[in-house]
């Protein structure tokens, strides 16, 4: 099995090292990752400034863009073969929720996603990599059932997958959930520039709205890996008779134009 690594904090994040190194023991792992931190890229593609790759010391491959950028030169050209499995992560801290929107971690597992090929985004809920030799090995364990189950090799898929940050054996078993939903961000944060220009940063991501049984926060909670499977398609398919009977309505009336 080839699997292409990606992930949104950088090549020299512990939770990629780690994954990569669980990983490997088990199939052909190619990283192509960030140069540096990109979380929040979500699906960003860099199309107006070049794009350079370099070679770390340990074989790594990094990239001067965003996560999708990374997954997108690997398989477009860069790897000159087709991996069978696109994965991302491990990242630091949640992609629960409303997260997933903004996720550069999810983004670069889209990137594969959308060129047909099955992919896994993989996050700790916790953030400071605490029990990360846990994870990488659990994420690995899951890796090994979908290939063993021949799941890697039907149509493409993608899911979002959230570890807690805990030993082992005490990590339950998966757990398919939806998405739940955040309050809105926290307020942003303002501060002072030394030449006195007010300086805005992003607040915090708000806290669990939509944290019922059935949802990514509640399964992690719980202990369990919280699996969920996302698409692509924003189409909100249960409206949209009510849209076409108001288009129709907007059509047959006449509208003044202000002349």
């Amino acid at each position: 099995m080839k699997i292409l690594l990606c992930n949104d904090d950088g090549y020299q994040a512990p939770g990629i090292v780690a994954l990569h190194d669980a990983l490997q023991a088990v199939a052909d792992v190619e990283v192509v990752a960030p140069e540096h931190n990109n979380s929040a890229k979500s699906n960003a593609l860099t199309l107006h400034s070049p794009l350079y790759v370099q070679r770390a010391a340990n074989g790594f491959r990094y990239v001067n863009g965003t996560p999708a950028d990374c997954v997108h030169i690997a398989l477009t050209g860069l790897l000159g073969y087709r991996p069978d499995l696109v994965i991302s992560g491990i990242n630091n801290g949640a992609n629960m929720g409303d997260d997933t929107i903004y996720s550069g971690t999810v983004g670069a597992a889209m990137e594969g996603y959308l060129f047909g090929i099955p992919a896994m985004a993989f996050s700790q809920i916790n953030k400071g990599w605490g029990e990360l030799e846990s994870a990488a090995k659990k994420a690995c364990e899951l890796v090994q059932q979908f290939e063993a189950s021949k799941l890697v090799t039907l149509k493409p898929w993608l899911l979002n997958i959230n570890i807690p940050n805990l030993p082992f054996a005490q990590i339950k078993p998966l757990k398919l959930c939806r998405l739940g939903r955040r309050h809105s961000a926290e307020k942003v944060i303002t501060q002072t520039s030394p030449r006195g220009e007010t300086m805005y940063w992003i607040g915090n991501a708000g806290l669990a709205l939509d944290d019922a049984e059935g949802t990514d926060f509640h399964a992690t909670a719980s202990g369990h890996m919280a699996v969920t499977p996302l698409k692509v398609d924003l189409t909100d398919h249960e409206s949209l008779a009510y849209w076409a009977q108001t288009a129709t309505s907007l059509r047959s009336k006449d509208l003044e134009v202000p002349g």
